[in-house]
């Protein structure tokens, strides 16, 4: 009798074969249904698909990404009384993925699922475009555009969000001299938050504005709620020594998001939600999976690029506790779709640093480093989405 692995390799190699050669899904064509409530479009597809959705301002439309796919069917023209759409256009995104854009009339809020083939369609993704709350259609909004203009961005403004480490019962670390972290994180936040509010098309949104305990997944939930498009949660570190010194940022370790990933899945309510514009409940495991797993890669590639920008200014001030960018599975970082940084802006348990952190001079100036740093992401965040093809919007990586 030959051996298991001499029956199963041969098998699995076919397997991988007739896997990669496997044709790219097509959308054969586009049906628009309208109805009262929402417009609802209809792809017709060869085969199941991957795709991500999310929505762009100035003007509004939406981006519908689908992976490893070409269009082989026309694409309809919208009804000129059609409430919402204006029209669709298409393009290849990264070589071998179909970009759908469609241009809207208004703002609004999309709910999209996949339907398996039957006795009589093929697979389906639906796309559901449904008008926000109070929108208006974008032909009575050049007010509103013009503002967004005149304040130095094209699109919708940016949402900050500052969480003061720690509060209430939780005073955090205790220095020498009997200093709070809780104090100190919420009296830099509070300054930071005015230079947010200050600088144009930035709004900032205080996690904790008093001495208040607020437990650290409604952090996120908080900033989740909001739209945030950067979430800061500011700390001040300590170490048995006192000689341990230096400003450090971290972001989410691999680790973190792997557990985090499978906490959302496997809760109920956290798989009902949506992430990064997918209705994760209506998807089968596998797919939730890789879905939930593209939009987290994306917010901590942009967690990255903000947690060195900011480090990279907190160095100008003085040490830092080690070179580079910092790892670890916080609690607070692990919003799924919000890029997130922890600073720990010195060491509390440092005599020396101690007395800065309590020197109203030396927080606005810790203030002041960590929003040039948080200018120079955003800008470099807008800088990319300038650069787009012809007919075609920013890839989901530069403005999603």
């Amino acid at each position: 009798m030959k051996p298991l692995s001499a029956i199963l390799l041969p098998l699995l190699l076919l397997l991988w074969s007739a896997a990669g050669a496997a044709e790219p899904a097509g959308v054969t064509g586009v049906r628009i249904t309208q109805a009262q409530d929402k417009t609802r479009l209809v792809l017709d597809l060869s085969a199941p698909v991957i795709h991500r959705i999310f929505p762009l301002e100035g003007p509004d439309r939406l981006v519908i990404d689908i992976v490893d796919a070409g269009l082989t069917g026309q694409l309809p023209k919208a009804d000129a009384e059609d409430p919402i759409l204006i029209g669709l256009r298409s393009g290849v995104r990264e070589g071998d993925d179909l970009r759908l854009v469609v241009d809207l009339k208004r703002p609004v809020r999309v709910k999209s699922f996949p339907v398996a083939a039957d006795a009589t369609h093929g697979p389906r993704l639906v796309v559901d475009l449904i008008p926000t709350a109070g929108a208006k259609s974008g032909a009575a909004r050049p007010a509103a555009k013009e503002r967004s203009h005149a304040r130095g961005r094209g699109t919708r403004t940016l949402v900050v969000a500052i969480d003061a480490g720690h509060g209430g019962a939780d005073p955090g670390a205790i220095g020498a001299r009997g200093t709070r972290e809780k104090d100190i994180t919420l009296a830099i936040a509070r300054r930071l938050a005015v230079l947010v509010a200050k600088e144009p098309g930035m709004r900032p949104l205080m996690i904790r504005d008093s001495d208040t305990f607020v437990p650290l997944r409604a952090r996120i939930h908080k900033a989740r709620k909001h739209e945030a498009d950067l979430f800061i949660s500011i700390h001040a570190d300590a170490f048995e020594s006192p000689r341990a010194q230096g400003s450090s940022v971290f972001t989410l370790s691999r680790r973190g998001a792997s557990s985090e990933a499978a906490k959302w899945l496997a809760d109920r309510e956290n798989s009902a939600d949506r992430v990064g514009g997918v209705e994760l409940a209506e998807r089968d495991d596998q797919l939730a999976t890789v879905l939930l797993d593209m939009v987290q890669n994306a917010a901590q590639e942009r967690s990255v690029q903000a947690a060195g920008a900011v480090l990279n200014n907190l160095s100008r001030l003085g040490a830092t506790h080690k070179e580079g960018v910092q790892k670890a599975g916080f609690v607070v970082l692990k919003s799924p779709d919000i890029p997130s940084i922890l600073i720990e802006t010195a060491f509390i348990s440092n005599p020396d640093e101690e007395a800065r952190l309590t020197n109203a001079a030396q927080q606005q100036q810790l203030a002041a480093a960590i929003m040039a740093g948080i200018k120079q992401y955003f800008h470099r965040y807008r800088e990319r989405t300038a650069a787009r093809p012809p007919s075609l919007d920013p890839a989901p990586d530069a403005d999603g």
